[in-house]
């Protein structure tokens, strides 16, 4: 076999097939290059034709001329603004848009140092995340799950947030009701006790609950043996797995609620149940029309930082049972995660991340919409 020619490389002496072994040019293989370099310049072009067209209607609109106005009028408070702003540019945006332009490229550790161009896929990582809804089939043995699945993912990361956020607002409530009590002696002390789990970091919480669960030398199994009854192997089954991750969580979702239900119980005026005890009202009546209907413009938008931290609860996931069995308690999140740092799957991981995102911007929208708690009253 001849040595590559210098000429029939690109700038990774990466052979190009375009110079046949007499020295003449293939036409088709010239071709074929040019139409590949041809596609993503038509792709580049159409950006830039996108961003003129805005860049065109925000002038047309006067948006330019009012910012500018804007920035002439309120230079010194653009000024205080401006060094976070950079940082926000820097830290956060930049980042954002180069894993979402990461999403539409097949980059994986063993092709990363190629260019962008040749990297690019379009929405053929979204096709195959979306489009993938072979959940389970039916074997000869049975219901067969396919745990990698990514409806499958998205149903448990659903089960698992509004389960989390269920018992955490529950016990927020309840222990809230208890600690808004009148008269109710050693309040501080009971704050205090029941804030901390909230406190501790919940990485050293999920380290210390997965040594309780230990099939052998946890101290949950250990009291089950007390009481005569045999040892539960946490990890192994899909609903026991679960568990260990709803109990840990529920022990750290809790506290936050609680503070926040318990600052909005203290600013409900006593003299709304004083007035609705002398009309005869009954406890389950003040809290329906009263205590209920005040909570609202605090609760709503608890519950959805609260849905939306749970529904990326890395850490409970990742440590306590590591979505085991198999994978088949693994959340959105978790699964990214091993996409990307396990199989080293870059661009997959950056198109499910992707997903992600698009999820909860949908949630967070629809909630805040319909329930309309942002808005003053």
């Amino acid at each position: 076999m001849g040595s590559v020619s210098p000429w029939d490389t690109d700038h990774y002496q990466r052979p190009l097939g375009m110079i046949a072994a007499d020295g003449n040019v293939l036409a088709t293989a010239q071709i074929s290059n040019f139409e590949s370099r041809t596609k993503f310049l038509q792709r580049t072009l159409w950006l830039v034709n996108f961003l003129g067209l805005g860049v065109l209607v925000f002038f047309m609109y006067g948006f330019a001329a009012r910012t500018l106005a804007a920035l002439k009028e309120y230079t010194t408070a653009y000024a205080y603004v401006a060094p976070a702003m950079v940082g926000m540019l820097v830290l956060v945006f930049f980042p954002f848009a180069y894993g979402i332009s990461l999403a539409f490229t097949d980059t994986t550790l063993f092709n990363e140092f190629l260019p962008f161009s040749e990297r690019w896929i379009g929405w053929d990582n979204f096709k195959a995340i979306l489009g993938d809804f072979n959940v389970a089939e039916q074997t000869p043995d049975g219901l067969v799950w396919h745990y990698q699945n990514f409806y499958w993912t998205l149903l448990m990361t659903v089960i698992w947030t509004i389960s989390n956020v269920a018992i955490g607002l529950s016990l927020g409530f309840i222990l809230a009701m208890a600690l808004n009590t009148e008269g109710l002696r050693g309040k501080t002390v009971y704050r205090v006790l029941l804030i901390l789990p909230w406190a501790i970091p919940n990485y050293i919480t999920a380290l210390v609950w997965r040594g309780m669960f230990h099939p052998q030398f946890g101290v949950i199994n250990q009291f089950l043996q007390m009481f005569g009854l045999e040892p539960v192997a946490w990890f192994d089954g899909v609903v026991s797995s679960f568990i260990t991750g709803l109990a840990t969580n529920g022990w750290l979702s809790f506290p936050f609620m609680m503070v926040v239900i318990l600052g909005a119980l203290q600013s409900i005026p006593k003299d709304m149940y004083e007035a609705a005890e002398v009309e005869g009202a009954n406890r389950w009546q003040r809290l329906r029309h009263i205590t209920l209907p005040l909570l609202k413009p605090t609760l709503v938008p608890a519950i959805v930082l609260s849905v939306v931290w749970t529904f990326n609860m890395f850490n409970i996931i990742f440590l306590v049972s590591g979505g085991e069995p198999g994978g088949a308690n693994e959340i959105l999140i978790t699964k990214a995660y091993k996409i990307a740092f396990e199989n080293y799957q870059y661009a997959y991981a950056a198109a499910y991340s992707t997903v992600i995102f698009m999820i909860l911007l949908v949630y967070g929208f629809f909630q805040t919409k319909v329930t309309k708690a942002t808005e003053s009253y």
